[in-house]
């Protein structure tokens, strides 16, 4: 396409998907007014998602990851290192098929995980479900570890070609091709919830709040601004933003995580106790939250589950695209993803929040104020200062648009399969039109919203998973089998 076609075509589309989303949100407010509209949606959202994420998904995704973890004999805790040789390259082959190295394809799963569900995901977890919330963050990232390695391996096992000729993989895919067109239907579910569930509405939300927090920036601004630069990326534009994104977010990752090294260095003495209230809160349930012992579980499955995805089935969407022959290498690989991103970097955000001064946080249990990055800016503040505040609004700008052209991807991907890739592309103005409602939104409704899709999204892949676990085991059992032959 020519360049001046591109950039007319790119700031048209980005106008309309603006203009879109003002116009309704204009029409909505004259009619019915906003607020009176935005209550009744909330009520009938958190209805739905309390059905959603009732005891029989928690069973689903923590028994399930448990069942898969010991049906594997333990993989993700006995093959770490054998993971960590083929993510550095030693049995990579240009050759394979695939379109992404293994280290690749972690990394663009990461860079939709490691982000805000880490700084403002941990907080909310903490407002909601009080410190016991994130022992079951913990217990779900372990299990999930053992998800991740089955969902991942399955995306590679049973791949399709879609109509331009681009091996795809993913839940849909696997569920189709794995179990047979009568299991059709759940493909289909599971595509329909995520077109919903991978917009970035949550991600356009902490960042409009944390600059109307900080700045006091209009939320209507800073979803323009959003739709304006994640517009001119999606839609297929300046490729030079993504690679320049790609090498600065993991310095962003690395800055943030060495932050929080230094205020827990400092409040060294401090940490133990914090260990013990997280550990005691999670059986006893928060006081202060006005939580029991299973809200307080639910809300850090959920927490978690947002966080790394495991069981959700987004991760497969982008290790299924990995040059491999060997499914099971992907499958070890995409295991990392929640070791890195909830059982070291939302458990330094948790104790940076837990270690500071005790109002910063129990204020907000108290009011039921449910606050995310605001919370997490606070309690760096607190340790290092203005350098501390700082690099946590670098670090959500950074995360918050590397989580935003992830997600554009796998909403995409999911839109593709229910109406093909020419039509799929449409994808990108809801999308749009997504971050803006996301900026001006409530953090509970959007965080609802996403929460129920995430849930929907989850019954059909962990269901087809269960079902193709032997699959997995099998090739799981030759392909170490020929490796110790080596």
């Amino acid at each position: 396409m020519p360049r001046n076609r591109f950039t007319v075509a790119t700031l048209l589309a980005i106008t309309t998907a603006t203009a879109v989303g003002a116009g309704l949100w204009v029409l909505v407010d004259r009619y019915y007014g906003v607020a009176n509209v935005v209550a009744h949606i909330e009520t009938w959202v958190l209805f739905v998602n309390g059905l959603a994420w009732g005891w029989p998904l928690i069973i689903l995704l923590v028994g399930g990851g448990l069942y898969l973890t010991v049906r594997s004999g333990g993989v993700p805790f006995f093959r770490l290192k054998h993971a960590v040789d083929v993510l550095q390259g030693k049995f990579d082959n240009p050759d394979d098929p695939g379109e992404i190295t293994h280290l690749q394809a972690l990394a663009t799963a990461l860079s939709a995980t490691v982000g805000m569900g880490n700084i403002g995901g941990v907080a909310i977890a903490i407002t909601q479900g009080g410190p016991g919330a994130i022992f079951w963050m913990w217990v779900t990232a372990l299990v999930g570890m053992g998800t991740k390695f089955f969902t991942c391996t399955l995306a590679c096992m049973y791949r399709k070609v879609d109509a331009n000729g681009i091996a795809q993989g993913g839940p849909m895919y696997y569920i189709e091709l794995g179990l047979g067109p009568r299991f059709r239907p759940l493909a289909i579910m599971f595509s329909i919830f995520g077109v919903i569930g991978c917009l970035a509405m949550f991600q356009s939300n902490q960042l409009a709040e944390m600059l109307e927090s900080q700045y006091d920036a209009s939320r209507w601004v800073s979803g323009v601004l959003m739709v304006i630069g994640v517009g001119a990326v999606i839609l297929g534009g300046i490729r030079r933003i993504a690679r320049f994104s790609e090498k600065l977010v993991p310095l962003m990752c690395c800055l943030y995580v060495f932050a929080a090294v230094a205020i827990l260095f400092l409040r060294a003495p401090q940490i133990p106790g914090v260990l013990q209230m997280i550990i005691r809160d999670a059986f006893t349930g928060s006081a202060l939250a006005g939580g029991v012992i299973g809200y307080v579980i639910i809300v850090g499955v959920k927490r978690a589950a947002f966080s790394n995805e495991a069981g959700i089935g987004t991760a497969p969407m982008a290790h299924g695209a990995a040059k491999t022959e060997e499914p099971v290498r992907e499958g070890l690989v995409a295991m990392l993803g929640p070791l890195i991103d909830t059982l070291v970097v939302c458990t330094m955000t948790a104790l940076v929040i837990l270690s500071s001064p005790p109002e910063l946080y129990e204020t907000k249990l108290d009011d039921n104020t449910l606050l995310g990055v605001s919370l997490t800016d606070g309690a760096f503040e607190s340790g290092l200062g203005f350098v501390g505040s700082a690099i946590v609004q670098m670090s959500v700008v950074l995360f918050a648009f590397s989580t935003m052209f992830g997600y554009a991807y796998y909403g995409r991907k999911c839109m593709s399969y229910l109406v093909g890739p020419a039509r799929g592309e449409y994808y990108n103005y809801f999308y749009l039109v997504g971050l803006l409602v996301g900026a001006v939104g409530s953090a509970s409704l959007v965080v609802n919203i996403i929460d129920t899709a995430f849930a929907l999204m989850a019954f059909p892949n962990m269901i087809a998973t269960l079902i193709l676990a032997p699959k997995v085991i099998e090739a799981t059992r030759a392909y170490f089998a020929k490796l110790d032959q080596r």
